[in-house]
């Protein structure tokens, strides 16, 4: 890595707990956002009928470098701190940005009565195929944040077996590899753990109130763990016979993404408090992707000094800048 490469935050930034809190703070999002302010609503249906909600930020007085796709991460959504941060330093560097919800998350429980599960791939890669088809020629990238970071992998995966034409570089930001060992993780951190359940339960509130017919959550709601939930709604909801079959179906570990058909950009810290560093060691990549592993950062975090700003918001514009120009 060049100098440029390495995050070397502020010394009272040199904790992994304070990086992840950090990251999702509201207030890092404070104050006028022009991204926001030219946002439109858009409603993409695949063709399974699954309905997801994005929003659409073009540029408004000249043309776009490209079109940057962000992907939230699990309890997340469009609205995130991260995700309006990012998408305000792209769009200030001439990127259109979109925005994408995963089903259920923000405002778009009402869209689809199943529920959404993290193995639901295919219904994401076809809506991002629709918004690059979108932006026709122009230039197309990727950004997610953990969990959107996991299916970032996965869709530059299934690219290479269904190949999108102007998709250029995929970046992941502390993608989750291994999803049993992250959820129990983030049971063992009781600000993490309270932070999830407490999202987890209005989410699923939110759903019950809309498909009462469907779906009945009230046991879930004394619940203290989020693998002890998650084993509850896959038994009662799903068609998985466990936890462990259900995490497979996402889980990203070793020779997993290998075969990676487009150029890569996976970001992730040692200190990452969910995400075990280890995993990212014994990942074998092809000569198309790029693992930086930062001492700091936390999760989501790399946020470099008084500011709060990301370091990885610039370094997402040089790699866009310079993809680009190719």
């Amino acid at each position: 890595m060049t100098c440029e490469d390495v995050f070397r935050p502020a010394w009272y930034l040199r904790n992994g707990h304070i990086q992840t809190i950090l990251a999702s703070s509201h207030f890092r999002a404070w104050g006028q956002n022009p991204m926001r302010d030219a946002a439109r609503q858009l409603i993409l249906t695949t063709p399974r009928g699954v309905r997801l909600q994005g929003f659409y930020s073009p540029q408004q007085a000249s043309r776009p470098r490209g079109l940057v796709i962000l992907l939230h991460g699990w309890e997340g959504s469009a609205e995130s701190t991260y995700m309006l941060c990012t998408g305000k330093s792209l769009y200030h560097r001439g990127y259109d940005i979109f925005r994408l919800n995963f089903r259920d998350h923000g405002n778009s429980h009402h869209l689809n009565p199943s529920l959404f599960y993290a193995v639901l791939l295919e219904e994401v890669f076809q809506a991002v195929q629709q918004v690059a088809q979108q932006a026709d020629q122009d230039p197309v990238f990727i950004v997610g944040f953990s969990l959107g970071g996991n299916f970032v992998l996965r869709i530059g995966r299934q690219a290479a077996q269904t190949p999108i034409a102007n998709l250029r570089h995929v970046v992941a930001i502390s993608p989750v590899l291994n999803p049993a060992k992250s959820t129990l993780r983030s049971d063992q951190i009781n600000y993490v753990r309270k932070y999830f359940l407490k999202k987890w339960c209005q989410s699923l509130t939110v759903k019950q109130r809309l498909f009462p017919e469907l779906y009945d959550f009230s046991a879930l709601m004394s619940m203290r763990s989020m693998r002890e939930m998650t084993a509850y709604l896959l038994d009662k909801y799903s068609d998985y016979d466990s936890a462990e079959e259900y995490f497979r179906g996402y889980t990203l570990l070793n020779d997993a993404i290998s075969d990676l058909a487009l150029p890569t950009t996976i970001i992730t810290a040692a200190d990452d408090p969910l995400i075990p560093v280890e995993d990212f060691y014994k990942l074998q990549l092809n000569d198309q992707t790029r693992l930086f592993i930062h001492d700091f950062g936390g999760h989501n975090g790399f946020i470099d000094g008084i500011n709060f700003k990301n370091w990885y918001e610039r370094k997402l514009g040089d790699i866009f800048d310079e993809t680009g120009k190719r």
